[in-house]
């Protein structure tokens, strides 16, 4: 019987695109844009205008230029009372969707009520050139402006008219035929874009010691500590141990900051004179610019800061108290460390900061975006449902973005970016996103996301896939539709690609001066916020929704969806050692008498030879190896459902998943959650306590702990020592050997000896309240 087909087709296929790179002969696309389907566009420049007739009863016109061809129309921005305008816009008319013969190009007049023709200029579309990059672009020429009747009248425009693909340079700043509804207003939102993110630097802070503190309250020791502000980021240290006007406390503060630094470090330190109350002893300011920037992990000079004292203000007068108060520091930028600002499971850059210390590119990664299909409505206009989807890439400091395609489920992009690569294990994220800015002030919505892990190439191969696009909802996973993308990842040295697999991943500054789990956790969400701010303020910007998506923002957040999935995730990893114990239980009890006869005979070999023993190995693994590469994943890797366990997860876990932090749900399902935590918990706590009772078990084979237990343990020790002493090394190896391997006949069903022996010895369970 044939397994019913899901519900849902979430598997990766493999596709047959019309591209340069597959292809023997043809026409075919320059080389930098031979991942992607050629798509032909007719092009149409305007530059400008001279000699305008004046149309108004001033003697002056307000002019514009409409480019038409068939049912499309394009028209750039009016001048007011200018008979020399420049415009230098260009149209793009997808040759697709050409159903005339010929392109007119008019020049209108701007009025209040009717706009006036002044002239036109008409082009046949067999007689209009082709280009092909790299070719020099098409220059512009003068043309002499026709009336209705066809002839010559008063006025002349520059133009450049031509066929070319999208690989033009005109392409991405172009106007678009197809996104023709779109208002001049929002046509910036819908155009390709490639951004980089801020070069993100740590910045070291450590506090050393303040001297000479004047606090208001003479009569009682100070409890002082600083706290240091740099933009959204705020630290403190721990309340100083030494109770004085000279305080010590020689403890680092991390920061995230971004260039170009815009702003400065504040530094103030504060008394604790009660529950809730704090007094400012003085203040500093530090500009970013000052400071030293360390590229490896000698210490930099310290320094003495002035603290100004805090102004006190007393009815319309301002009080400064002038004292020498100052404050001992240590600053640096640690250029050294790479700042995290992804998920460290698959982040597209490992490079330090400082570019003295990058090395040189392995290979080149090149994407081409082709299509996607079956996308699914993200909203509604006109009472039916649309979707402007476009899509995104990241990887490294440089992002991509193409053009939005307006109002299409079957958006066909074809557009290739490229990147330099200087680690192979690094992960390229793309995303589709809806595009909910055209026409209004709202969100773009997530569609899907893929991830390819370089690694996981064959280099100078192009790999053509149709991806699943996922996405988690309240309601369960959700295929939104399919993306299809060609990638091909080519190795310029592999020598130096094979010798950085015994680089550590990130920079030495990680393993030298090592930061927390806990900093690198809060110094990776505030370099998130960092990057997502500034990639917003972008023209045309890629929001913070996008940003967040792309980076993971969450992913460190609770879910008894993603626990599953890792506990599953683990059981897998140990299935083979598991496997292992099972086949070697069958060996021991004789279940194939044949194999377990070979295993005495190879046992005996190794013992009577042990050095086999190391090549015996090496070599069984050469050839698991070996016989493994006949079915060697031929595809990359994609979202799987069931490894995240989203297919069989439940309605009120994946609730729970979606809540917000802190969470906004009913007292009654916050009790229910917690009571079912508690209950998961309290299973983690018994195997913890039982695998901290084995330890001490072990701790108490020589602790007296049980005299009996430990007298037994030590007579046995001597007694073995004298054995081994005597008795050779491999008579002792086949003995226990043979013990092990023996026919059930001589076996019993009770556990042996020394486990019974061991089961007995105490534990520190007994002393737990």
């Amino acid at each position: 019987m044939q397994k019913p087909p899901q519900p849902q087709d979430f598997a990766l296929k493999e596709t047959s695109p019309k591209i340069g790179a597959s292809a023997v002969m043809g026409d075919k696309l320059s080389c930098t844009y031979d991942l992607v389907e050629q798509m032909q566009y007719l092009y149409v420049r305007v530059v400008k205008a001279k000699d305008l007739p004046g149309k108004d009863l001033t003697g002056s016109c307000d002019p514009y230029v409409e480019v038409k061809l068939g049912n499309y129309k394009g028209q750039t921005k009016h001048f007011e009372k200018k008979s020399n305008p420049e415009w230098n816009q260009v149209f793009a008319f997808s040759k697709e969707r050409i159903q005339a013969s010929l392109l007119e190009v008019v020049v209108k007049d701007h009025d209040v009520v009717l706009d006036d023709f002044m002239g036109r200029i008409l082009f046949e579309l067999n007689d209009i050139p082709k280009r092909v990059p790299p070719d020099s672009p098409l220059a512009p020429q003068w043309y002499r402006m026709e009336d209705r009747k066809g002839d010559k009248v008063k006025g002349e425009l520059m133009l450049a008219v031509w066929m070319g693909t999208q690989a033009d340079e005109a392409f991405p700043d172009a106007w678009h035929s197809d996104a023709a509804t779109v208002s001049n207003e929002s046509v910036a939102l819908i155009r390709s874009k490639v951004y980089l993110s801020p070069k993100l630097w740590y910045v070291r802070v450590n506090v050393i010691e303040a001297q000479d503190l004047v606090p208001n309250d003479k009569s009682r020791y100070p409890e002082v500590f600083v706290k240091a502000i740099l933009g959204n980021q705020a630290l403190r240290t721990r309340t100083s141990q030494s109770k004085s006007i000279n305080p010590m406390w020689n403890e680092d503060l991390m920061f995230v900051v971004a260039e170009p630094f815009e702003e400065h470090l504040v530094l103030t330190v504060e008394d604790r004179v009660g529950s809730n109350k704090d007094e400012i002893l003085g203040k500093c300011m530090i500009p970013l610019q000052i400071i030293q920037r360390r590229l490896d992990h000698k210490p930099v000079n310290t320094r003495w800061f002035n603290l100004e004292k805090h102004v006190v203000v007393e009815g319309d007068q301002k009080k400064e108290t002038k004292f020498a108060s100052r404050i001992h520091l240590r600053l640096c930028l640690d250029g050294g460390y790479h700042v995290l600002d992804e998920s460290t499971h698959y982040s597209s850059d490992l490079r330090p900061t400082a570019k003295q210390l990058w090395k040189s590119s392995i290979g080149v990664l090149e994407l081409g975006v082709i299509s996607a299909h079956g996308l699914m409505p993200m909203k509604t206009k006109d009472g039916r449902g649309t979707t402007d989807a476009y899509c995104v890439a990241k990887y490294g400091q440089k992002w991509v973005r193409t053009r939005t395609i307006v109002d299409s489920f079957l958006p066909r992009w074809n557009e290739q970016y490229i990147w330099e690569v200087f680690d192979p294990c690094t992960v390229i994220t793309i995303g589709v996103f809806d595009n909910g800015h055209i026409h209004g002030a709202g969100k773009d919505s997530r569609i899907g996301k893929v991830r390819i892990r370089l690694s996981t190439l064959e280099t100078d191969r192009v790999y053509t896939h149709s991806y699943p696009l996922l996405v988690l909802h309240s309601s369960g996973v959700k295929k939104m539709g399919e993306i299809q993308l060609a990638v091909r990842f080519t190795c310029l040295s592999l020598i130096n690609m094979l010798h950085m697999y015994s680089h550590p991943l990130l920079p030495k500054m990680h393993y030298i001066h090592p930061l927390s789990v806990i900093q690198l956790d809060s110094l990776r969400h505030q370099a998130m916020q960092i990057v997502s701010m500034r990639l917003n303020r972008a023209e045309p910007p890629l929001r913070k929704e996008v940003v967040e998506y792309m980076l993971d923002v969450d992913s460190h957040m609770w879910s008894m969806r993603r626990s599953k999935a890792n506990f599953f995730r683990i059981m897998g990893v140990l299935s083979g050692l598991l496997a292992v114990g099972k086949w070697f239980d069958s060996i021991c009890h004789w279940k194939n008498p044949i194999t377990t006869v070979l295993i005495h005979i190879l046992f005996i070999i190794l013992v009577l030879y042990p050095e086999l023993i190391l090549p015996t190995i090496f070599l069984y693994l050469f050839l698991i190896g070996i016989w493994n590469y006949r079915w060697r994943s031929r595809h990359p890797p994609h979202m799987d459902t069931r490894l995240s366990h989203a297919d069989v997860v439940h309605t009120d876990e994946l609730d729970e998943e979606f809540d917000t932090f802190p969470t906004s749900r009913p007292a009654d399902t916050v009790r229910m959650r917690y009571d079912r935590l508690r209950s998961i918990a309290g299973r983690v706590q018994t195997v913890v306590g039982d695998l901290a009772t084995q330890g001490e078990r072990f701790q108490a084979l020589l602790s007296w702990r049980d005299p009996r237990a430990t007298t037994l343990f030590i007579v046995f020790c001597f007694i073995a020592a004298i054995v081994l002493y005597v008795t050779p090394f491999q008579v002792v190896a086949l003995l226990v050997g043979l013990y092990v391997l023996r026919h059930p006949r001589f076996r019993h069903k009770l556990p042996s000896v020394p486990l019974n022996f061991f089961r007995r010895l105490p534990s520190r369970s007994d002393s737990m309240l």
